[in-house]
């Protein structure tokens, strides 16, 4: 692992970029903290610093806290042949493994999806899952499907994502909202992300995650905005998720898909006591 200047961390310690070797490249990531490990994965399109709101409330609760980059985002290499749940699930399994886990995983959106693939695969490693907004399952259209992927061909995907990305903020507004998208945006326009980024939508496939929740043992909590437009009924979603998972369900007021920095009010308790009871501090 490498240490380089942080340049989207995670949260008011401003920790230090750090990086993980893989096969075609290298993973960001941040860690900071004592106490039992939990990892924070963002979705597509997005950075780690999106968890900038719940990262400080997890290590004050005495959490070692890190939080990555996916493939082709943030501060990660972009020479990828391979974006996915699966290989998101791999990178974080391969961090938790240097980091010494188990781990509890904490997921956004597509990193959701990534976060149960992994305790699909080593439930050794996972003590306990928090999907937040999660994407365990193709639930749009084909139709739907085939117009987004087209919408996100190069060289226009960094310019549709900055334009789509506030209508998933629907509700409750960050106090930071107007700067965190300007990062994000900055982001997306360093060399290679916005090619990164089209392969990941073109080949993105939830149905992997589905197949293997039946495998999935760590207990879980689902968090679910009320106004998240990425799912036509986001508390059906929800209570499905849970059925197939045996998990409790934290629907967000005022939120959408991103009720970790939309209404940390709510979600910031919920995740804590949740940690409290599958992975306890000393």
């Amino acid at each position: 692992m490498y240490l380089s200047h942080m340049t989207t961390n995670s949260g008011d310690a401003n920790p230090a970029t750090r990086y993980l070797a893989r096969a075609e490249g290298r993973i960001a990531y941040d860690v900071s903290g004592d106490g039992p490990l939990v990892v924070l994965v963002p979705g597509m399109g997005d950075l780690r610093s999106t968890y900038r709101h719940l990262a400080p409330a997890v290590r004050a609760a005495g959490y070692r806290v890190a939080a990555t980059d996916l493939r082709g985002h943030g501060d990660s290499d972009t020479g990828f042949t391979a974006y996915g749940d699966a290989e998101t699930a791999a990178d974080v399994l391969a961090l938790i493994e240097a980091l010494g886990g188990p781990a509890v995983i904490i997921g956004n959106s597509m990193g959701a999806g990534a976060a149960a693939y992994a305790a699909a695969e080593r439930g050794d490693l996972v003590s306990g899952l928090v999907l937040v907004g999660p994407f365990v399952r193709d639930t749009s259209g084909a139709v739907q499907t085939m117009l987004m992927r087209l919408a996100m061909l190069r060289p226009w995907a960094g310019l549709v994502w900055k334009s789509y990305l506030p209508k998933l903020y629907a509700g409750q507004q960050p106090t930071d909202q107007q700067d965190y998208l300007a990062s994000v945006a900055v982001a997306m326009s360093r060399p290679g992300h916005t090619q990164a980024f089209a392969k990941l939508v073109a080949h993105l496939d939830h149905s992997v995650v589905e197949a293997r929740l039946g495998d999935v043992t760590a207990k879980a909590l689902v968090v679910m905005g009320e106004l998240d437009p990425d799912f036509p009924d986001p508390r059906v979603e929800a209570d499905w998720i849970a059925a197939h998972l045996d998990a409790r369900v934290v629907m967000v007021a005022e939120a959408a898909h991103y009720p970790q920095s939309q209404r940390p009010d709510l979600v910031v308790p919920a995740v804590v006591a949740f940690l409290a009871e599958v992975s306890p501090c000393a």
